[in-house]
């Protein structure tokens, strides 16, 4: 676990020395670099570690260094492609006219000091739940392919050139009060830029839902120092441009106010110089941001949280998911029996066929109805005499 921690502080202040544009530090040999590539894979910033590395070449296993270019290859081809693939998609939405909401882009990248730094990030469309399959077939037709599924919320999509997109008819996000506050957002959100049927959050309102996206994951032990990294740019570009005061009500509305100033405070503390400030003032107590960076960097298995709006975020999304666990076991058990229900029903169609089928076979029934019980027992006779018959001659064969 110790080891975990000094890896993720080695990526932090690597990623943290780029983004400040520092000199670059020597780096060692005894490092296990297998592990920091995987770690730096985990959290998306196998690239900028590159970055960090073109001084220190001799130092780095030629196959960690050849598996970090590729990571940094893939982000610079990514920058051909990503503004047509983008446009294409939106072109075919406004054509078609389908509503959608563009939930986040990869205009990120226009925010980092070299574009290649950024991810390759992901286009999220949303669409209504009643044009959901209507946007997937437009998204076939383009030629993206299904590779992951989001049970009850989406998919994530991906074509031939490597452009990724999701495409959601449910935000992934369980408690009520998230789907409340995102769709009151949704409401208010403007055109994206010429379309008539594309829209997309406004300024302030995507970066509530980056901080908000940032601290669901963060109680689920699944905040990326990526994530964190792109909150960081984002709200560095646009602070001086965003409506603070709108920002917090959001904020306050989501219970999320002190949790969010958290993460964006380390965020400031890990990749930000001297002259980055995320709010006026330092952290009072450094211990709540050590228990937060060891959180993030542990996945969660060091995990002192004193927040009490993370511990209950944490709690209802724990609830909403027992929830969820409860009715697909409900709907286990309900297929499980109806499936034994319909062999039972075949079996007893079988023992007792209906009244039209015995008049075929006993006419006399035609008559006498009544005498269908007994017909239904001299025909179980028969067939079982056939049975018996049958089994004894292929006996005597043998």
């Amino acid at each position: 676990m110790e080891r975990l921690i000094y890896e993720g502080r080695f990526l932090v202040n690597t990623v943290g020395g780029i983004m400040r544009r520092d000199d670059l530090r020597v780096m060692y040999g005894r490092m296990n670099w297998e592990k920091i590539f995987r770690e730096a894979d985990y959290h998306k910033i196998a690239n900028i570690i590159y970055l960090a590395c073109l001084g220190n070449g001799d130092q780095i296993p030629d196959r960690w260094r050849e598996r970090l270019f590729d990571r940094y290859q893939k982000s610079l081809m990514f920058g051909d492609v990503y503004k047509d693939a983008q446009k294409e998609i939106l072109m075919m939405m406004e054509m078609m006219k389908l509503p959608c909401f563009v939930i986040s882009s990869c205009a990120i990248r226009e925010l980092y000091p070299v574009p290649e730094m950024a991810d390759c990030g992901l286009l999220k469309i949303l669409v209504d739940e009643n044009s959901y399959a209507l946007a997937k077939g437009y998204m076939i037709d383009l030629g993206y392919e299904s590779d992951r599924l989001y049970k009850g919320y989406g998919e994530h999509m991906k074509n031939a050139a490597g452009f990724d997109m999701e495409l959601y008819h449910k935000l992934p996000f369980r408690t009520k009060l998230y789907d409340k506050n995102i769709k009151l957002m949704l409401e208010t959100a403007p055109f994206f830029d010429n379309y008539q049927y594309v829209r997309a959050l406004s300024i302030e309102n995507q970066f509530v839902y980056r901080l908000a996206k940032a601290a669901y994951a963060y109680v689920m032990d699944e905040l990326l120092l990526r994530d964190v990294l792109d909150l960081f740019v984002f709200h560095r570009h646009w602070q001086e441009k965003m409506n603070m005061e709108s920002v917090e009500r959001r904020l306050v509305n989501f219970r999320i106010d002190e949790l969010g100033e958290k993460i964006l405070q380390i965020a400031y503390m890990w990749f930000g110089s001297k002259e980055d400030r995320a709010t006026d003032g330092l952290p009072e107590d450094i211990h709540v941001y050590d228990n937060l960076e060891n959180r993030i960097l542990s996945r969660g298995y060091l995990n002192k949280e004193t927040s009490q709006q993370a511990l209950k975020l944490e709690r209802l999304i724990r609830r909403e998911i027992k929830k969820e666990q409860a009715r697909e076991k409900r709907a286990a058990f309900t297929e499980k029996w109806s499936k034994r229900w319909k062999k039972i029903k075949r079996m007893l169609s079988w023992a007792f066929p209906e009244y039209r089928y015995m008049c075929v076979i006993y006419p006399i029934l035609e008559n006498i109805p009544i005498l269908l019980p007994v017909c239904w027992i001299w025909r179980g006779i028969r067939q079982l005499k056939i049975l018996i018959t049958s089994n004894l001659f292929k006996r005597k064969s043998d």
